[in-house]
């Protein structure tokens, strides 16, 4: 029945029912995190102005731009992997500020490792599915941009650690991590396949090989196979300028480029991301040595995405062919045909 102040046949909108859009609230907390986090980009990068200009930053302004980074990573993995992005945002602010304040190397350690691995478990999480390879290039630079910010983050904690240890670990509890994560992503080991299971048996053998082998022949090896590496490292350098890092180029860059432009047609390609965490790790953790300067690792980084890209494309280039898709219309009309669903960037997976 009509209100007196209504005409017949119309009705007036309760102002009661009016409200905010269903992704208004979601879009806000977006755009705080994302403030927050330039807020801490900006503190952490600060204290390479003195490298530049004659200024002088106080040591808690790039400590505490490390833990707003810290904990907004922290966050950002909460709600990428559907947990409660609260409880670990709140738990990582908590303990990297103690942290901070109370300066005990063993604390600060725990804050650097952290760090570095939650980057380079984000990384690999932010991404999205690219059905054409330009698309799978961005991906992958988005996450080597998440490394990155971890790689500053966490030498800004400037924790006393041993390089190398640390370096091990981060890429270990990432890869643990990464594979019980995509585990659940990639519809289980039941959902690999044949060419899934020799593509993760061939990257867990290189890892294999990547790590324990060349320790042992930089360890116990003969002195002319170890001049050997020396000389080509040294020519690799002189060539370059840089060494990149063999597990980005060999493995982590391709498998997380075959894993998104895979991801666009079936959920087993978070399985090949899993091995991107390893090559994240070893960017997010590429700045603790301190006789490595910004400019080296730049460049580590460019040209190990570069490399890895080439060899990813390849790898994708390879696996169409395996899969009967032979020819530019086949991989025309198998490109218009990958349209998965995926929830956007900022959206839970899981």
């Amino acid at each position: 029945m009509a209100r007196p102040d209504q005409r017949r046949g119309r009705r007036r909108a309760d102002p009661k029912a009016r409200g905010t859009r269903p992704g208004g609230s979601l879009r806000i907390w977006t755009w705080i995190w994302f403030l927050v986090s330039i807020a801490g980009i900006l503190a952490v990068c600060s204290a390479w102005l003195t490298l530049w200009f004659p200024v002088e930053v106080p040591g808690w302004v790039p400590r505490s731009g490390a833990v707003l980074i810290t904990t907004t990573f922290a966050l950002a993995l909460g709600v990428r992997t559907g947990g409660r992005p609260l409880v670990s945002g709140s738990v990582a602010l908590v303990l990297t500020t103690v942290a901070v304040v109370t300066q005990l190397p063993v604390l600060l350690a725990g804050a650097t490792v952290a760090t570095a691995v939650v980057g380079a478990l984000l990384g690999v999480l932010a991404t999205t599915p690219a059905a054409r390879f330009p698309g799978v290039i961005r991906e992958c630079l988005v996450a080597s941009l998440v490394a990155v910010v971890a790689a500053f983050t966490a030498r800004a904690y400037g924790a006393p650690v041993a390089v190398e240890r640390t370096e091990y670990l981060v890429l270990g509890l990432g890869l643990v991590v990464s594979v019980v994560l995509v585990h659940r992503l990639g519809a289980g080991l039941q959902g690999l396949g044949r060419r899934g299971t020799v593509g993760m048996i061939a990257g867990l053998a290189l890892l294999a090989v990547g790590m324990a082998y060349t320790k042992a022949l930089t360890t116990w090896g003969s002195p002319e196979l170890v001049g050997a590496l020396g000389d080509g490292s040294a020519a690799a350098r002189d060539l370059l300028g840089v060494v990149p890092r063999p597990i980005e180029v060999l493995l982590g860059f391709p498998a997380l480029a075959w894993g998104i432009s895979t991801r666009a047609r079936r959920r087993q390609g978070w399985w090949p991301c899993a091995f991107g965490a390893a090559g994240l790790a070893g960017v997010a953790t590429s700045l603790l040595d301190p006789r490595v300067s910004v400019v080296e690792a730049g460049l580590t980084l460019a040209y190990g995405v570069a490399l890895g890209l080439v060899l990813g494309y390849l790898v994708i280039r390879g696996d169409a062919f395996l899969s009967g898709n032979r020819g530019a219309r086949a991989r025309r009309a198998e490109q218009a045909a990958a349209h998965r669903p995926e929830p956007r960037r900022t959206a839970p997976l899981l």
